[in-house]
């Protein structure tokens, strides 16, 4: 999303493709995002493969993914939209999923697909919106359950032996960035660890671009990962 694009002097609404086979969910989704001025919804799908097809046809922002569906599931709608992005397609969306944690290996196969965050079906109205929109704009959210998911993950597919080549990369961080980096990779977020830490979340956010980039973790959950793996944290 082009943060200059902007209505009436404020940023322009981040839009949303909605993808989930309950139609219930789906309702209930739209009435919460159509409720904020921050965000507009420019259609929801019952599964998958409507979702891949909208995406090549319509500008999206942001799909907001179930992950169990008939058919086409959300990992491989993932996927696939990760493919079409790179064939000319209006855009390339930035992809949220929604879960309820209840696989976590269904967790790290969605963020190998290519997903930029991951969000409960129980999260209120508030932490939806906002997590969108910090998704859109660059960001990545991850929360605390997703994050568990994932450290339980790599602690039982990697052997307890720090990857040196791993931990050589976390050398290039400050200590404010490597505390950052640990904070995160407990689960908490960026507002969180700006008030244990006594800045600005920006600036908390600032840390985290700079530690993914010296990394080179393509997001939020990479870093994690890279924490755990460099020893970081243990």
């Amino acid at each position: 999303m082009n943060d200059d694009a902007r209505v009436d002097g404020r940023p322009r609404p981040v839009r949303v493709l909605i993808v989930d086979d309950q139609l219930m969910i789906r309702l209930g989704l739209r009435g919460i995002l159509e409720a904020s001025d921050d965000v507009t919804v420019v259609g929801d799908v019952a599964d998958g493969l409507l979702a891949v097809e909208r995406v090549r046809t319509e500008t999206v922002d942001v799909v907001l993914m179930d992950v169990r569906m008939p058919g086409l599931d959300g990992v491989e709608a993932t996927r696939r939209i990760r493919a079409a992005g790179s064939e000319g397609s209006p855009g390339r969306p930035s992809i949220v999923v929604l879960t309820t944690f209840d696989d976590d290996a269904t967790v790290l196969e969605a963020l190998r697909a290519g997903a930029d965050g991951f969000l409960s079906k129980g999260v209120g109205p508030t932490e939806l919106v906002a997590g969108i929109v910090d998704v859109a704009r660059g960001g990545g959210v991850l929360s605390a359950r997703a994050t568990a998911a994932l450290i339980r993950q790599v602690s039982e597919a990697t052997p307890p032996v720090v990857d040196a080549g791993v931990a050589a990369l976390f050398d290039r961080l400050t200590p404010r960035e490597r505390d950052v980096v640990v904070a995160a990779a407990a689960g908490k977020d960026n507002a969180t660890i700006a008030a244990e830490m006594f800045v600005s979340p920006f600036t908390v956010k600032t840390h985290v671009s700079r530690a993914m980039t010296k990394v080179q973790a393509r997001d939020r959950a990479q870093l994690v990962a890279f924490a755990y793996r460099g020893g970081l944290v243990p």
